[in-house]
C-alpha cells in the first residue's frame, strides 16, 4: 500500500515542473493574461491615424512676407556669375538651328567637336584650350544657343564668349 500512496503524493520535482509550466504560460503572452492592449492587438489598417504636429497647423509663409518660390523661365537664359549669360536667341526650330550651329562650328578655325548629341542638342567642343558644351535649346522665340560648362552651368571665359560671338554672327540672332 505504501507504494501506491507514495505515487499519489507529488514529489518536489513534479511540483517544481508544474510551477515552472504555470509561470511560463503566464508570461508567454497568452491572451488570457493580457487585458487592456486592444489598440495594439488591432491590425495596422484598423488603427486610428495620427497626424504629425506640423501638418495640423496652417502655413505661415504668407504671413511672414517671404517671397514665393520662382521657377526659371524657358525664355530667359540663366545668368553667369558676371551677370550675363553667354548665348543668344535665334529664330527657327531647335533641329534647324542645331544643323546651322553644326555647319557654323565646322567653319570656325580652331574648333574641335569631340562629340555631338542631336537628341540633346549638344556639341562637346574644344576651343582655344577650353572644353565646354555648345547647347541648342527650344524657347518661345525660337532656339537659344549657349555655352555651358561640363557641370551644366553657364560657361565663363574668353573662349566660350568668342565662340558664341562667332556663332551669332554666322547664324544671326539677338
Amino acid at each position: 500500500m505504501r507504494s501506491s500512496l507514495a505515487r499519489s503524493i507529488p514529489t518536489p520535482r513534479t511540483a517544481l515542473a508544474a510551477a515552472l509550466l504555470l509561470t511560463l504560460a503566464a508570461t508567454s503572452g497568452c491572451a488570457w493574461f493580457r487585458k487592456g492592449h486592444e489598440l495594439y492587438a488591432q491590425s495596422p489598417e484598423n488603427r486610428p491615424l495620427e497626424v504629425p504636429p506640423d501638418l495640423d497647423r496652417p502655413g505661415t509663409q504668407a504671413a511672414t512676407g517671404a517671397p514665393a518660390p520662382t521657377t526659371a523661365s524657358a525664355t530667359a537664359p540663366a545668368p553667369t556669375p558676371e551677370g550675363t549669360a553667354i548665348g543668344f536667341i535665334t529664330a527657327g526650330s531647335r533641329e534647324d538651328v542645331y544643323a546651322k550651329v553644326d555647319a557654323a562650328l565646322a567653319a570656325v578655325d580652331g574648333v574641335e567637336v569631340s562629340s555631338r548629341a542631336a537628341a540633346l542638342g549638344v556639341f562637346d567642343v574644344n576651343y582655344q584650350g577650353s572644353n565646354f558644351l555648345v547647347r541648342v535649346s527650344s524657347v518661345e522665340a525660337g532656339a537659344y544657343v549657349s555655352a555651358v560648362d561640363p557641370r551644366g552651368l553657364p560657361a565663363t571665359g574668353d573662349a566660350p564668349t568668342q565662340l558664341i560671338a562667332a556663332l551669332r554672327s554666322a547664324i544671326g540672332g539677338n
